[in-house]
């Protein structure tokens, strides 16, 4: 698959480029996994660029590695073999006092592993050399709460190092629609919707689906359970490494919200564990996995709490791939596929409300959020305000148009504004959503 999108943070790392010619920069990537780190590092615009991959094996061993790199990308000879990084990366900084180049490191966070004393040991040379020399450094990483914890947290070396930092998100609801539409001229609105339910717009989700012929709907969901799918195992692989040997009670709460309990009454009910509460609040605030909201315009100290994952592949993952792990473990795919065409209707509708509220955001002039009263009876799924217009669209969610009935919806709007009395001083307008309009 061709390279899409990613203009506006091309011309960042352009813009750093031209910067470090007159003195070094460090810029920091940092997002999910699969969602195109290092595809967006190595075009930077430099024609000049080494490649470190921090693997977790021992310093001399990736040493051998960064030297190897060197001699084969600048053919500077390297006296003797050096056997740690920071020989390694003093080198790389005295050298580009006289020829500027880009250094790409990757996985940076799995230094910890390695040699944690590096993280101090670049602090130390990038404080000494960075006047002077010309190195434009990237660091990327995928655990975010390491890399978070390494160049936000003021007790660490790194803090304040960096120069830029950029957080990637997944592709734009305008930029799937194009993708798609390259491959597939004649794609339909349902199989857009599983585009995005599947992939949530991860660039390496999206690749996989489409490069392989995999254009629709029917065709996408068979390749979530296809022998060897890299879909099956890939929630574990984002997220063992944040959990740690907790992961077991994280993946179990994931579960429980990805199949659709809100709340921590119905989550505790489930598992028949009263003491989530530390983890849910993990969940949210440093693994930034869940949100937790409330009903638009609700006082901050409510009560009607509801949990969610904003991953739309999180969801489907521990949606099914978890909840049903064991046949996963008998390899017994044909029955989880079934599984998956059997329910994803039930997970449509929730990726349709994702996905017209992410268009809505995407424009950046809307407050988005929806509204329920406390027993959860009376819901809507999508308010859109705009605060300088003062008007609010007011919107009900149906797969199929027709199914819309703006009698019995506006009852419902009349109560959530006898409720709101911010949403009263609004011009309000009533409307419906469906799958033609995606």
């Amino acid at each position: 698959m061709k390279f899409y999108d990613r203009n506006r943070e091309q011309q960042t790392l352009l813009n750093v480029l031209q910067q470090s010619r007159r003195e070094a920069r460090m810029t920091v990537l940092m997002g999910r996994r699969r969602i195109g780190k290092t595809e967006l590092s190595v075009r930077c615009g430099d024609e000049t660029l080494l490649y470190f991959f921090v693997g977790k094996k021992a310093e001399t061993l990736l040493c051998q590695d960064y030297v190897r790199e060197i001699r084969e990308k600048l053919g500077a000879p390297i006296l003797g073999m050096p056997s740690t990084f920071s020989e390694v990366f003093r080198f790389v900084l005295q050298l580009s006092e006289s020829r500027p180049f880009t250094l790409v490191i990757d996985e940076f966070q799995n230094f910890l592993r390695v040699n944690p004393s590096v993280f101090s040991d670049i602090q130390r040379d990038w404080d000494l050399h960075k006047r002077t020399s010309h190195l434009n450094l990237i660091i990327s990483g995928s655990v975010f709460t390491l890399m978070t914890k390494l160049f936000e947290d003021k007790e660490e070396p790194l803090f304040g190092r960096a120069d830029q930092k950029m957080t990637l998100e997944p592709f734009s609801t305008d930029v799937l629609k194009q993708i798609l539409s390259d491959f597939n001229p004649d794609y339909t609105p349902e199989d857009l919707l599983t585009l995005f339910s599947i992939t949530g717009g991860v660039p390496w989700y999206v690749t996989l689906l489409l490069d392989s012929g995999k254009t629709d709907s029917e065709s996408m969901l068979n390749a979530l359970t296809e022998t060897n799918s890299p879909f099956i195992n890939e929630g574990r692989n984002i997220l063992i490494e944040e959990f740690g040997t907790d992961y077991v009670t994280y993946f179990s709460i994931l579960t429980c919200i990805a199949s659709g309990m809100k709340t921590r009454a119905e989550i505790e009910n489930e598992l028949g564990n009263k003491n989530i509460g530390s983890y849910l609040v993990k969940l949210e605030d440093y693994y930034k996995v869940i949100n937790k909201s409330l009903p638009l315009f609700a006082r901050e100290n409510s009560k009607k709490v509801r949990y969610h994952l904003d991953d739309c592949f999180l969801i489907f993952w521990f949606r099914f791939f978890f909840k049903y792990q064991a046949l996963v473990e008998n390899k017994a795919l044909k029955a989880l596929g079934e599984i998956i065409h059997r329910d994803y209707s039930s997970v449509s509708g929730l990726m349709m409300e994702r996905y017209f509220m992410k268009k809505f955001q995407e424009e950046g002039r809307y407050i988005i959020g929806k509204w329920w009263d406390r027993k959860g009876d009376n819901e809507i799924d999508l308010i859109v305000v705009d605060p300088i217009a003062k008007e609010a669209w007011i919107y009900e969610l149906k797969k199929q148009g027709y199914r819309y009935k703006e009698n019995e919806f506006r009852k419902k709007v009349d109560n959530v504004l006898s409720q709101t009395p911010e949403l009263r001083k609004l011009t309000i307008h009533l409307g419906s959503l469906s799958m033609d309009d995606i």
